[in-house]
């Protein structure tokens, strides 16, 4: 692995660390491709340490995060644009295909002042983890069965 130079304003501060990952203060946000709703947040402190992100907006519409007085306040938020939400992305080694999102520690980036906060959900409405491949393979089985109904409606 080589040296990665990143600017200083492009570091984000974590004063609490990430969950397991405390004693990380400091991280970047690296763009896979420039498409891709995928990131990889890697750490500053531990350079072997990388954790794939994405924006969970891309998959759910409804994505909802609850975030309390004392959240904001670090996060030093004056407004809700100032936010971006991301989760944390598992994919089972040799299985892309059960590839997931986990819902319940999204990671919050005031993205302005560069701080970040990961802040767990607890009676969120939607399931602890959102299957990728699950939501993609619906599209195409949806895809798939248009115009059989089409072909049906004008028969």
């Amino acid at each position: 692995m080589g040296n990665l130079a990143v600017d200083m304003d492009r570091v984000i501060r974590f004063p609490r660390g990430l969950i397991g990952f405390e004693d990380c203060k400091e991280f970047t946000l690296l763009q896979l491709r420039q498409d891709s709703p995928f990131l990889i947040l890697q750490s500053l402190d531990r350079p072997e340490l990388g954790l794939m992100v994405a924006d969970p907006f891309c998959f759910i519409a409804d994505y909802n995060v609850k975030l309390g007085t004392a959240e904001q306040k670090i996060l030093k938020l004056d407004n809700i644009r100032q936010l971006a939400v991301l989760v944390t992305v598992s994919i089972p080694k040799g299985r892309p295909e059960d590839t997931a999102l986990n819902l319940m520690g999204p990671i919050l980036v005031n993205h302005e002042a560069r701080i970040g906060l990961q802040v767990p959900q607890v009676d969120s409405k939607l399931p602890s983890r959102f299957l990728v491949g699950a939501q993609a393979r619906a599209g195409e089985e949806q895809e798939a069965a248009e115009p059989l109904a089409a072909g049906r409606a004008g028969g």
